[in-house]
């Protein structure tokens, strides 16, 4: 009776995780759709059906100017969805700026994950845990972390790169040439906007083509502010016209896209503080009765049932709040 107990408890846990993970795809393809739409109004729709009425010379080429934009911007949505799934472990490196080669990435990650698995044994768990640790350990943790530098990374970057975009724009309007606004930047703005524009400006100064040095921007800051600014240079190049105009255009709009960020980040500051209560809970709970009822909660961990039920509910609660973090995390 005991066998078939244990059984069900783990055909019921199987299936609620299969549950969990279809409700979690249904919330990423949504958050997928709401960026596509996001994007879209972003690209001046609007703009470009109210250009199209007006017969003026300077009318049909805002509306050209913005065409472009908007078909640079479609392919690199494209480009955005094809790479999202091959983007490798020496992308995640380049884009987390650190100076190591995925060898000893994988190297140092893999005898953290031999010394946690040898922990873990020696504290005398059950061995079948001992591949989970070793694989959490080894390809997890680690990768994880270099994630969550990138992107924290990244979001020191767009914080302070609307007034980047503004030294230009002054500079320009006070007779300085474009390289020189530049070096102004990479000399006096924060990290890592002043390592971004000091290769940019090494780059064009040994002679390589601006699109190839802002390819290789957008590989180590994969922003979508990033990428406007090199989309407006990129065109700039091609076409002409008032630069000085154009990036304070796009000032502009990432002044509007980080207020609107920091908006929704109030409206769900409520949402991501029950999370943290809910999720944090369960593991409060568990120490507070491990000092006052030891022997009630102690069965959790000495009998074999209690450490599948431990690894269910680490599960459960794990995917229970990426989940609340998709629900509550828009991409604009």
């Amino acid at each position: 009776m005991t066998d078939v107990m244990l059984m069900a408890v783990v055909f019921g846990l199987l299936l609620m995780f299969l549950t969990i993970g279809g409700v979690g795809i249904a919330f990423v393809r949504a958050g997928n759709a709401r960026y596509r739409k996001r994007l879209s109004s972003v690209t001046g729709q609007d703009a470009k059906k109210a250009a199209t009425k007006g017969g003026s010379a300077r009318d049909a080429s805002g509306q050209r100017r913005r065409q472009q934009i908007q078909g640079k911007l479609k392919e690199m949505e494209e480009e955005r969805e094809q790479t999202k799934k091959k983007i490798g472990l020496r992308d995640l490196l380049i884009q987390a700026d650190m100076k190591t080669t995925v060898k000893k990435f994988y190297t140092v990650s893999l005898i953290i994950g031999v010394v946690a698995t040898v922990a873990y044994l020696i504290m005398g768990y059950p061995g079948w845990g001992a591949i989970a640790v070793f694989i959490f350990m080894t390809f997890g943790l680690p990768r994880w972390w270099v994630k969550r530098k990138g992107a924290k990374r990244r979001k020191l970057f767009t914080k302070n790169f609307a007034n980047a975009v503004d030294v230009i724009v002054r500079g320009i309007q006070s007779g300085l040439p474009v390289n020189e606004c530049l070096n102004i930047i990479a000399r006096e703005s924060p990290y890592p906007i002043n390592i971004e524009f000091t290769a940019l400006i090494e780059g064009v100064k040994i002679g390589q083509p601006l699109n190839d040095v802002l390819e290789r921007g957008l590989q180590r800051i994969p922003t979508t502010e990033y990428k406007f600014f090199a989309i407006v240079l990129a065109i700039q190049q091609q076409t002409g016209g008032n630069l000085a105009e154009t990036l304070a255009g796009l000032s502009e709009v990432l002044r509007e896209r980080k207020k609107m960020q920091d908006s929704i980040k109030t409206m769900t500051s409520e949402a991501r503080t029950t999370a943290m209560i809910i999720g944090s809970l369960p593991f409060c709970m568990s120490a507070l009765m491990t000092i006052t009822s030891y022997d009630y909660i102690a069965l959790l961990w000495q009998d074999p049932l209690g450490h599948i039920l431990i690894g269910a509910g680490v599960t459960s609660i794990t995917l229970g709040t990426l989940i609340m973090n998709k629900m509550i995390s828009f991409e604009i």
